[in-house]
């Protein structure tokens, strides 16, 4: 049997960042153009993906949003097969809590917090941000490291940046950005708008809109790649393929259960 890629979250995508799960995520900002529509999330959402690695199943992950009194919290969960935890167990854990802001965006980050357990390897790492001082505080609790980092106005953390590029327009052929501090390292990060395509789903065959995330540090996987990310094309951008190259062959995330209804109108 081949040994199993030991991979990364978040991140990306679209996102982000910590191991065999995709989706936290990845990572925008865009020039709005005035005539175009805004893009709202639905809240709660939660969405559950089969992870899989060269066509053999090799885990689950979830995506949820949840509404709080003050603040939104977007949590993601990725957990290997049984049969891959036998020998390489992994348990990963994204969360990001956000100052409320008004639609179509969540807000911004106030923490973001990384726990992964993959093999042998774990990871604990925090990020408190401080916007009005333009300042954020990362901790890596494991490694005992404290660090001071500068930031721009509307900084994301990787898996938060996910959440804002679906709210953003995007236009085939025109790249988004956004600053996002992954780790201790602020980045401009690009994400380009590549094409429209019909994609069979949970909700039948719809238009979709596909994106590519140009991470530059850990991204969604520890990946040798680039990342795909196909979103349905329609207010809720709801997020239905990811698709990666890791060490050894690539990682697909394909969405098969949510608490969405059937998302825009079916491709014709």
């Amino acid at each position: 049997m081949k040994a199993i890629p030991r991979t990364i979250l978040t991140k990306t995508a679209f996102v982000s960042t910590g191991s065999i799960m995709m989706l936290t995520p990845l990572i925008f900002c865009l020039t709005f153009i005035f005539a175009l529509p805004s893009y709202a999330l639905e809240i709660p959402e939660k969405l559950i993906f089969d992870l899989t690695w060269t066509g053999i199943k090799a885990g689950t992950a979830t995506q949820e949003i949840i509404e709080e009194k003050e603040s939104i919290r977007v949590v993601s969960i990725a957990r290997s097969a049984d049969w891959i935890s036998v020998f390489f167990p992994v348990e990963d854990r994204v969360e990001s809590i956000l100052t409320k802001a008004a639609p179509p965006h969540l807000g911004i980050p106030r923490n973001y917090r990384i726990k992964t357990r993959e093999g042998n390897h774990r990871k604990d790492k925090e990020i408190i941000f401080d916007h009005d001082r333009r300042k954020a505080l990362y901790i890596n609790h494991l490694g005992k490291e404290k660090v001071d980092v500068a930031i721009k106005e509307n900084t994301y953390d990787i898996y938060s940046s996910f959440y804002y590029v679906r709210t953003l327009p995007l236009e085939v052929g025109k790249s988004v950005y956004v600053s996002v501090l992954d780790n201790n390292e602020l980045w401009d990060v690009e994400v380009q708008v590549l094409k429209k395509e019909k994609l069979k789903t949970i909700f039948g065959e719809v238009n979709t809109i596909l994106i590519k995330p140009l991470i530059k540090s850990e991204g969604i996987f520890q990946r040798k790649g680039e990342i795909f990310i196909w979103l349905t094309d329609d207010a809720r951008r709801i997020p239905v393929k990811m698709k990666t190259k890791v060490m050894i062959g690539s990682i697909t995330a394909t969405l098969v259960g949510a608490n969405s209804q059937n998302p825009g109108q079916p491709a014709h």
